[in-house]
């Protein structure tokens, strides 16, 4: 009976285990049913928006799926969580990230910005990589150009020879950085029928520049600007562009004297040309602007060339005006004119430094009709001057290398004006400073055109600061006035006659300048480069007139605009000489101290 009883109790006691196990795994099955895990999140990417440059803003949009429930998305930029969002439980999120590709990111290089969500579970998505290669900001100009404007919110590099062809307009937006590439020569050329708008404002100033960087640039640095037209050119046969072969521009013959009336080239307003100009063979070069045989309906105003490989300004032919127009330090002539040029220049000023000058003699006012001094017949001769190189200038400062007479600089400053080969260029209430040597006529032509009264120079200030006045050899490296004629009855190369001319058309002249103030009784600023460095001169100089001291040299109060010369192109209610009055027009839009400026 016991042993019985204890078997039977020992069953009862293996079913109700089986029971209560069966039960719990009942239990187990019911929980698990209803509480199931589903699989970890997921993250897909989509890039909407940006560029891969430095400075840009990339947007990335994360789209995360988390069937057990989201909980945060976590952004990483070089394996740092740099942006978190809270999911919320949601099981679909979309997010937008902006990410701003560092400005000091080199150009080239991978950037990696992941993204990884974790879902209600802790469980972690896969990771999801955005791979960014670091582009460049510049975009290349390159070849020949269609139709197309250049933004102010990208930066551009001029590379080789770029052409606007005929037909075709290039227009530049106000801001808009253009560099010029040293490795290749960047050049742009407009051919004739080609058109250039490059309309900046005092407040946004378009820059063509080197591609060198702050404190590495330097005067021929690229191959700067080549703007040709149709207008016309005293020549025999189309010239090319200076510098430039198979580039032919202008309009030739007696019968097209008046070629370029009413001829739109395009314009250029509030422009800075930098460190453009060079040696592209032996003596062959190109200027910071040329300007061949452009039309009288072409603006160019408020223009500034700095650090020049060659001429600031140099004009062939044609019938382009000038308004403001700033030649900074340049390598050989400020405002060079030759093949007819025929236009109108009012306000104007140079700013030379001590040692950077031509082997060929640089001067601020070179002038020229054609290579030879020969006459041209019927176009520019003893009877017609309509086809001579015949601009005419007002209001201009000259600001040269010596500001007084102890100033060293380099032995390649000429003269302060050269005129020659029968040019007929005239020149009216202006200042001229700062040269060994200061007006030079060398041929009989151009005496010719200024003794008959075709060309002009009157009210104008002539200074050099030594201690020589009319110069009586040809030769001679100091002086007011000179000349390589024999003008009778006095000796080869003495030059009193030009003098002469000089004092009747009621313009003065004076030297022996020891210390500035002849020269701050005129009024004149103190803004000579003197002892200053490219680093050193004074990044916004002011050129405003002060009053200085009573005498026929102030330049307050004593412009002339009666000569039939000054035609209605000229603002005539000014009543200064030189190129300012109590304003300064270069405020605001130029730039003095261009080497370390950031671009």
């Amino acid at each position: 009976m016991g042993s019985n009883k204890k078997i039977m109790i020992m069953k009862k006691f293996k079913v109700l285990t089986l029971i209560t196990a069966f039960a719990s795994l009942l239990l187990l099955q019911n929980c698990n049913e209803s509480e199931k895990i589903q699989p970890a999140a997921t993250v897909a990417l989509d890039v909407t928006t940006g560029q891969n440059v430095p400075g840009a803003t990339v947007t990335i949009t994360a789209t995360v799926n988390a069937p057990n429930g989201g909980k945060t998305l976590d952004v990483y930029v070089g394996g740092v969580v740099v942006q978190s969002y809270d999911i919320n439980g949601a099981k679909d999120f979309t997010q937008a990230y902006a990410y701003v590709v560092p400005t000091t990111a080199v150009v080239g290089s991978t950037i990696i910005v992941s993204f990884q969500a974790t879902d209600s579970k802790n469980f972690p998505s896969t990771i999801a990589n955005f791979s960014l290669t670091v582009g460049s900001p510049i975009v290349t100009l390159e070849g020949t150009l269609a139709t197309r404007t250049l933004s102010t919110a990208t930066p551009y590099l001029i590379k080789g020879t770029v052409l606007v062809p005929t037909g075709v307009t290039l227009t530049i937006q106000p801001g808009t950085i253009i560099k010029g590439d040293k490795a290749t020569k960047g050049l742009l050329i407009i051919q004739p029928g080609g058109r250039l708008i490059s309309n900046g404002t005092a407040a946004l100033p378009i820059v063509f520049t080197s591609s060198q960087g702050p404190g590495e640039r330097d005067r021929g640095d690229w191959g700067g600007i080549s703007w040709t037209g149709n207008a016309f050119v005293n020549q025999s046969n189309r010239p090319n562009a200076e510098g430039i072969a198979n580039q032919p521009y202008g309009t030739i013959g007696v019968a097209n004297l008046t070629a370029g009336a009413g001829e739109n080239n395009g314009s250029m307003t509030f422009t800075r040309i930098e460190y453009a100009g060079i040696e592209l063979t032996p003596n062959n070069e190109t200027n910071s602007l040329t300007m061949g045989a452009l039309g009288d309906a072409t603006v160019i105003e408020n223009v500034q060339v700095s650090f020049g490989g060659d001429d600031g300004f140099e004009w062939f032919g044609g019938k382009v005006n000038g308004k403001r127009l700033v030649s900074l330090s340049t390598w050989d002539d400020d405002f060079d004119s030759d093949f007819g040029w025929s236009g109108n220049v009012q306000w104007g000023i140079v700013v030379r430094n001590v040692s950077s000058a031509d082997q060929s003699g640089s001067n601020a006012f070179e002038s020229d009709n054609q290579g030879n001094g020969d006459a041209i017949a019927g176009i520019c001769d003893a009877t017609t001057k309509t086809g001579c190189t015949s601009g005419v200038f007002s209001n201009i400062t000259v600001l040269g290398p010596r500001d007084i007479q102890s100033r060293s600089i380099s032995n390649n400053y000429d003269n302060t004006i050269h005129i020659r080969r029968r040019t007929n260029i005239s020149i009216f209430n202006s200042f001229f400073s700062g040269w060994r040597k200061g007006l030079r006529v060398d041929d009989q032509g151009t005496l010719d055109n200024l003794t008959s009264g075709s060309a002009v120079h009157q009210y104008n200030v002539l200074t050099v600061p030594g201690t020589a006045g009319t110069a009586t050899l040809a030769t001679a490296t100091d002086g007011l006035f000179l000349t390589g004629l024999t003008i009778a009855p006095d000796a080869a190369g003495n030059a009193t006659a030009i003098a002469n001319y000089w004092s009747t058309n009621f313009n003065t002249s004076f030297n022996t300048i020891t210390t500035a103030a002849p020269i701050t009784d005129l009024g004149v600023p103190a803004a000579y480069w003197g002892a200053s460095t490219a680093a050193t001169y004074p990044t916004n100089p002011s050129f405003i007139l002060a009053a200085g001291a009573v005498g026929a040299n102030n330049l307050n109060g004593t412009a002339n605009f009666t000569n039939a010369k000054l035609g209605t192109f000229f603002d005539k209610t000014i009543t200064y000489r030189g190129g300012f009055g109590a304003t300064d027009w270069t405020d605001g839009w130029t730039e003095f101290q261009p080497l370390s400026k950031v671009y």
